[in-house]
Order: C-alpha cells, then sequence, then structure tokens
C-alpha cells in the first residue's frame, strides 16, 4: 500500500479479514499494548461504533483493499499532509497526533 494517509470515512479491507472497516481516528494507543501508537482506528462498516468501548486499530501495512477513500476538502488536506510530514520524520512510520496537537 502506498504511504499517502487516508482520509476519515475511508473504508478497507484488512489482511485475513472478512468484514470492511472505516476509518474514524489516527495515531491510536490501547491498554494492551501502551508503547505502539497504530496508523489509524476503525469501526466495522457499514454497522459502525455499536459501543463506545469497541473499536478496532490497525497499521497501514496491514490494509488488502482500499473500498473507498473518505471524503476530503482542503482542511482535510491540510490536516493529513501534517500527519504524513510526521508520518515521514520517523524512524518508524507511525503517525505522531500530539505533535499535531502543539501546532
Amino acid at each position: 500500500m502506498e504511504n499517502k494517509i487516508l482520509p476519515l470515512g475511508s473504508v478497507v479491507l484488512l489482511h485475513n479479514g472478512t468484514k470492511k472497516v472505516m476509518v474514524i481516528g489516527y495515531g491510536m494507543k490501547t491498554p494492551e499494548n501502551p508503547d505502539k501508537i497504530y496508523d489509524y482506528c476503525g469501526c466495522v462498516f457499514p454497522e459502525g461504533v455499536l459501543r463506545s468501548d469497541i473499536t478496532c486499530v490497525f497499521d497501514k501495512e496491514q490494509i488488502q483493499e482500499i473500498y473507498f477513500a473518505g471524503f476530503q476538502n482542503e482542511e482535510s488536506n491540510e490536516f493529513l499532509q501534517k500527519v504524513s510530514s510526521l508520518v515521514n520524520q520517523s524512524k518508524e512510520p507511525k503517525i505522531q497526533v500530539e505533535a499535531l496537537e502543539t501546532e
């Protein structure tokens, strides 16, 4: 998969997945693995978020197929460029959302 960050609302299938996943966030951590920052946070598609405590986290390498790229406009493109710059600056291409909040 290319290095471009997918916009919110994008729908993907993960490797070995049976359900599509919709991107709903970036740079997520989990209590089970607090030192790892995942590229994306998602929910099942088309059902959406069924419970507030259940979402999935995944990295771009886990995406097998992109079914739909979410809505993009000038505002989202600027944000995704910042996210992409942060990914390219790090040794490991992981999203550092904390840096976005300080700008």
